[in-house]
């Protein structure tokens, strides 16, 4: 794959059903790479949901799963001198953007949640990862992705405070989705959402309490988007630049 053509995207195309494509006579190949590629995955945020999806396939790969699988390698070839680059910041304040797309997994309708957290400038924590659940409305699949990085930020506020780099505000969760972000302000349970009282309690309490802030973002500036769905290949460079992951011999090497 060294010698192979670089890609401006790591995933192109429509969602993948485990039907697509002929199925691996040997799908050994498939699985090393595709773990290997998780770990790829903890420096590089911008692979992160096409990642997420050939990993929903290793039990059962086909001929197709393996091309997606391919392409991110070709992009990763391309994009071989990228990297995270942590550039200086005068407020250290943890803010998070949480995102999902509804339903769009064909074989089980199952949404996936995504969602990065910046401490300052720089994205300490990012995942991509298909609900548990089938979320019955887009509000509902967006409450469990702003519940996912509550709780990762709840999670940071300690570590930060174990490494005394406390931060100067409390931590903002940015979502896009006008209707999750009424349930998480609004005292009264809704009875559309008793189904999701665990995730609706967790994250309500913080906010009540003060020690979260959650608001909301344009659906333009959610970097959260390339970790939830496919985008064109300007939205993703974008998204990517805010990610702060960058052609690290133009900037210089550490």
């Amino acid at each position: 794959m060294s010698c192979a053509k670089s890609v401006p995207t790591p995933m192109v195309g429509s969602s993948f059903s485990k039907d697509d494509g002929d199925r691996l006579s040997d799908s050994t190949e498939y699985r090393s790479l595709t773990c290997a590629l998780q770990y790829v995955v903890l420096t590089s945020p911008d692979i992160a949901y096409a990642v997420n999806r050939i990993c929903q396939f290793i039990h059962t790969p086909t001929s197709v799963h393996l091309v997606a699988l391919k392409r991110i390698l070709r992009y990763l070839n391309g994009t071989i001198d990228y990297g995270l680059v942590v550039r200086p910041s005068d407020r250290l304040s943890l803010v998070g953007y949480a995102d999902a797309n509804w339903g769009l997994n064909f074989d089980d309708r199952h949404s996936t949640t995504g969602y990065c957290v910046y401490f300052g400038h720089m994205p300490i924590s990012w995942c991509s990862k298909k609900q548990s659940v089938v979320s019955r409305s887009t509000a509902e699949a967006e409450y469990r992705s702003l519940a996912a990085a509550t709780s990762e930020a709840t999670w940071l506020v300690l570590l930060l405070k174990e490494l005394h780099l406390q931060s100067v505000d409390q931590p903002t969760i940015w979502c896009d989705n006008s209707s999750a972000i009424a349930v998480a302000a609004n005292p009264v349970l809704h009875f559309k959402f008793k189904h999701v009282e665990l995730d609706l309690f967790f994250v309500r309490e913080k906010v009540a309490n003060g020690s979260l802030i959650v608001g909301e973002v344009p659906v333009c500036d959610q970097v959260a988007d390339i970790l939830t769905k496919l985008v064109s290949v300007t939205i993703f460079t974008r998204f990517r630049n805010v990610l702060q992951v960058f052609p690290v011999r133009q900037i210089g090497e550490c």
